[in-house]
Formats: C-alpha cells, structure tokens, sequence
C-alpha cells in the first residue's frame, strides 16, 4: 500500500455574504495515497472545485485540515501543479515558453530548461508548435501546452479542474488517453474534477462522489475495471447506471432547492 500522500480531514468551508452564509463544504475526510488518480464527480453545486482550490492552497477550508506531500496546506506550493479549464496561458509568450516560465523563474539554468522544454514538447506532440503563439492554437493544443507547463515544474501533485470540459468528443478522449499515458508514466497523484460519470470511470482508479451543497462525500468507489477501458462494455456501464442513480438524486436536491428559493423570494 503507498504511503497516504494527501489528506483531507474534518474540512467545512463556509462563504458568507451580507445577508446569509452558504455552506459550501461540510466535514470532509479523505486520504488519497501516492500514485493514485482520483476523480470528483458530482452536480453543479456540491464542492467539487472548491474542495480542489483547498487542495491547492487558493481558498483555504474555514476549519479542518490538508495536509499534502507531508505538509499542511497554508496556501499553494510547488509540491501542487494546478491546471484549469481556461488554459491560463500567456497569450504573448509561444509555446516553449509558456512551458518554460515556471523553470525560469526557479532561476534554473538555461541548458537544463531547454532540455526539460524538449523532453515535454515530444512527449505532448508539440514539437511542430513550439514557435507557435497560443492564439495559433486549437483548444486541445492549448490545454497540452497548459499541461506541459505544470509538468515542468515536477509537481508530485497534479490538480484539474475540468481540464477537457470545453474540447469535443474526440479531442478529449484523445487527451484523456495522453494523460493516462502520462501517469503511467510519470507516477504522479492526481486529483481530477469532472461532472462526466463517463469520463471519471474511464481515468480514474476511485471516484468520489459528492452531495449536492453542502458538499460531502456520498460515495467514495474504488474502480476496479481493468485498464484501458472499453466505453462499451457491459461492465463499464453497469457501473455508468451506478454512478448516475447517486448523481441524478443529487441534482434533484438541487432543483429542488431553487424551486424552494424561488417561491421563499
């Protein structure tokens, strides 16, 4: 068994407002172990990306404890790589040198960033584009670039936030299947947020599923469907049907609850 490299314990985050607090998180616990590549799933509304900016160190819980890569969780760290659905590149820098930005400012030496830059470029198939301005570039090559440049960093930590949730059909699967590549290879704990019960029984090896605001843990599912997984398989989907039932209940809370704001406002 490997060593527990994240742990989520007695968390609650709560957001207040001039008229009333919103109980964003409440009481979650968890340890994810090193290697490990986690999926939230879940509705609109139930934590999943709050719980991730915890995590990261961006929006801290209002009580409990993270603790990552053996450290607590006081704000974000290089032990966390963290990578968006916006891509968050810088629109006036190519493509080698978004990716090289984080080295450079660690001040590593130039012959040692152009090696690193060139190892990611031909592992991510960017080689041809390296020249090349986000602008030029299509949202699958974006969000590689996005990747590459957290990669370069040797975060043992990969946080994403619904980093495929604007591509099309084929270009996410095609980069579901680079980052499986690249975990397998890399060995890095991955923590990833999706609202796609396909795409989270397809990469990850346990799903937790969140409860609609407050957001706890409802289910917390060890995947064990042998690797690559077949879509179509009678397996896959049975576990598909599992998945939807807790998340369909959820976003029924959900509407609910506007039905019931709606006739309080």
């Amino acid at each position: 068994m490997s060593a527990t490299h994240i742990t989520v314990r007695g968390v609650n985050k709560v957001f207040k407002t001039d008229s009333r607090e919103v109980v964003a998180l409440k009481d979650i616990n968890l340890e994810i172990p090193q290697g490990q590549f986690v999926c939230l799933l879940g509705p609109s509304g139930c934590g999943k990306s709050t719980l991730l900016n915890a995590i990261a160190g961006f929006a801290l819980p209002s009580s409990g404890e993270i603790h990552a890569d053996g450290k607590l969780v006081t704000g974000p760290g290089p032990e966390r790589g963290m990578v968006f659905q916006e891509y968050a590149l810088f629109p006036w820098m190519t493509v080698e040198k978004n990716i090289a930005f984080g080295l450079e400012i660690k001040g590593m030496p130039q012959a040692q960033i152009d090696q690193k830059v060139d190892q990611l470029l031909a592992m991510l198939s960017l080689g041809d584009f390296k020249h090349r301005f986000p602008k030029d570039l299509s949202g699958g090559m974006r969000q590689r670039v996005a990747i590459a440049r957290v990669l370069a960093l040797d975060s043992p930590i990969m946080l994403m936030d619904e980093p495929f949730g604007a591509l099309d059909a084929l270009t996410r699967r095609n980069l579901q299947d680079e980052l499986l590549r690249i975990w397998a290879e890399l060995k890095k704990t991955i923590i990833f947020v999706t609202h796609s019960i396909e795409e989270a029984i397809y990469l990850a090896d346990r799903i937790v599923v969140m409860t609609y605001r407050p957001g706890t843990v409802k289910r917390d599912i060890v995947v064990e469907l042998p690797r690559l997984r077949d879509p179509a398989s009678a397996e896959f989907n049975s576990l598909k049907r599992e998945l939807g039932q807790l998340v369909m209940e959820e976003q029924q809370r959900h509407h609910n609850d506007e039905i019931r704001l709606a006739a309080v406002d």
